[in-house]
């Protein structure tokens, strides 16, 4: 279980160090079960930070985001660490920013804190459509606890977990400075749910149900923006000249956009589930990206972001890596 008063006296003493510009962690939001981004300046700021079943936001994302601007003749730039806090999965992509030179160890300071899986936010509005006011939620033991205005509520934790945590592997942070909260055991052998079934089923099965499921897809990138792996300012699939994925929202360019991007990932996903979490139409796009981070784990034994010290997949080369199935 992970206190919250322990992440809030943590945060107040990294925040008032020299060496650290912000702190940037969760904050109850202002509707229903969403929560918000927070970023910490000065101590006072510590109080309003939590960590509940509701933190499913990858905030690593931020890392990658902070404007850099022209700085006027005789300023020095702002060299000062960024600390964060984070999952599992969410160490996992700091990870694989470090080894792809994304970050500079120097310049971030993560905070670990373990996680128990968070709530899928679909599954709990479908359950409880009512709630307009603020909720809060916490674990409690295979519960987890809603608070409602109108009073409390149990539910057991799995109806309500997202997909990427029903199979995560990696619920402690891989790497950070200091790990706030008692470590949790992994519940699952990292098989997601759903990739088995279209596995089994036929080619001409599996090619409708991505037809049906990818016809759906607005366009809109959500799933491309929030990806803390697609941190290029030139994305190749905005280019126009050449064109690699025309504008046109219809089946075949939105395949040409999702295929495209999944194999962009190979090696790369670290699985945090945030493509499937913000897509308003709802495309299980973690069993696209599952399948890949499978097939990399069975056939290279290689995760993505679990190495401080490791190559990016696509650099490293082992001698002994199987050939059979390569055409």
């Amino acid at each position: 279980m992970v206190d919250q008063a322990v992440i809030r006296e943590k945060a107040k003493e990294i925040v008032s160090r020299e060496d650290v510009k912000h702190l940037v962690g969760w904050r109850k939001g202002t509707f229903g079960y969403r929560v918000s981004p927070h970023w910490v300046e000065t101590p006072e700021d510590a109080e309003k930070l939590i960590f509940s079943p509701l933190c499913s936001p990858n905030l690593t994302t931020y890392l990658t985001l902070e404007e850099k601007l022209p700085l006027p003749k005789g300023e020095e730039p702002d060299r000062r660490k960024t600390a964060l806090l984070v999952k599992g999965c969410d160490s996992r992509a700091a990870v694989q920013l470090l080894t792809e030179q994304g970050i500079e160890k120097e310049q971030v300071l993560i905070l670990g804190v373990p996680c128990r899986g968070v709530i899928d936010q679909r599954k709990l509005e479908e359950k409880f459509p009512e709630a307009l006011g603020g909720v809060e939620a916490e674990w409690d033991g295979d519960k987890i606890r809603l608070r409602f205005p109108e009073g409390e509520k149990e539910i057991a934790r799995e109806e309500l977990l997202a997909g990427n945590c029903l199979n995560c592997r990696y619920p402690n942070p891989v790497w950070a400075e200091e790990i706030l909260g008692d470590e949790v055991e992994p519940w699952s052998d990292g098989k997601a749910p759903g990739v088995e079934e279209l596995e089994k089923a036929s080619p001409d099965d599996r090619w409708a149900f991505w037809e049906k499921e990818f016809s759906r897809c607005l366009r809109c990138y959500s799933c491309r923006n929030v990806c803390p792996m697609c941190y290029c300012e030139d994305c190749i699939l905005d280019r126009l000249n050449p064109t690699w994925v025309y504008r046109s929202v219809n089946y075949s360019e939105n395949t040409a956009f999702h295929i495209a991007r999944a194999f962009h990932l190979v090696g790369r996903c670290v699985g945090c589930g945030e493509c499937e979490r913000v897509c308003p139409a709802g495309i299980p796009l973690g069993k696209l990206n599952q399948k890949m981070v499978e097939e990399v784990r069975d056939k290279y034994g290689f995760e993505a972001g679990t190495d401080p010290e490791s190559l990016p997949f696509q650099a490293s080369y082992d001698p002994q890596d199987q050939e059979d199935f390569i055409l």
